[in-house]
């Protein structure tokens, strides 16, 4: 994406309008990913393009601007993501798998996911970057819920709040563990807690008699 920006200023009559934006997004996401909407500046990103700030002002005057096409960029992909999910899983419990290996896949890059690290600063974030940071919780959130739904309903899953409420507890923990783990640098206390989630659910782990620790048995005797 960089090859896109190579000179030092961005005639945007000659380059394409499209492809240069999304080379600006591309840039802007990454650096969102990994330190946080308020930890860079258009400086940044134009020294990564080698263009200048003007160049990034006429596709995206404000940062608050280019902050709300993150999000939406960001939502569109995910949403995407979503539906090929319905379709290429039919069992809810592959559908949850997948859904967290969306989180894994960021994660093995050093990176968070984008609102949940916007998610962090959204006190400090302008308002219209905060009602699609909602917008894209929502669509989250009603997706989850038709998956578990359709667990409870098969007999896969078990539990006892609303398919909505855990929904929301799913996703507030997977964002999360995500920051916990990244703060280690070990994407694979993401993977084994996010395992403990979802095995959570399954009806079959309700049924099965815990396992007693060979210590504990011990000391009771």
């Amino acid at each position: 994406m960089t090859q896109l920006l190579k000179k030092k200023s961005l005639p945007s009559r000659i380059a394409p309008p499209t492809a240069a934006a999304t080379a600006i997004l591309d840039v802007a996401e990454q650096l969102a990913q990994t330190r946080g909407y308020n930890g860079f500046s258009y400086a940044d990103i134009a020294s990564q393009l080698g263009v200048t700030k003007a160049s990034l002002h006429y596709h995206f005057p404000s940062k608050a601007e280019l902050g709300r096409a993150l999000i939406e960029r960001y939502e569109t992909v995910f949403g995407a993501a979503l539906e090929a999910i319905d379709q290429q899983a039919e069992e809810p419990y592959k559908k949850l798998q997948r859904y967290v290996g969306l989180y894994s896949s960021v994660l093995s890059n050093d990176r968070m996911c984008l609102c949940g690290m916007l998610a962090a600063e959204y006190a400090t974030l302008p308002a219209p970057m905060q009602e699609r940071l909602k917008l894209f919780f929502n669509a989250n959130e009603r997706w989850l819920t038709a998956v578990l739904e359709d667990g409870l309903q098969s007999g896969a899953f078990r539990f006892k709040e609303t398919a909505g409420e855990r929904a929301r507890a799913l996703l507030g923990a997977l964002e999360g563990v995500m920051l916990v783990a990244r703060s280690y640098g070990e994407p694979r206390r993401f993977q084994a807690a996010a395992t403990c989630l979802l095995s959570d659910l399954c009806a079959s782990s309700h049924l099965k008699p815990r396992r007693t620790p060979k210590s504990a048995v011990a000391k009771s005797r």
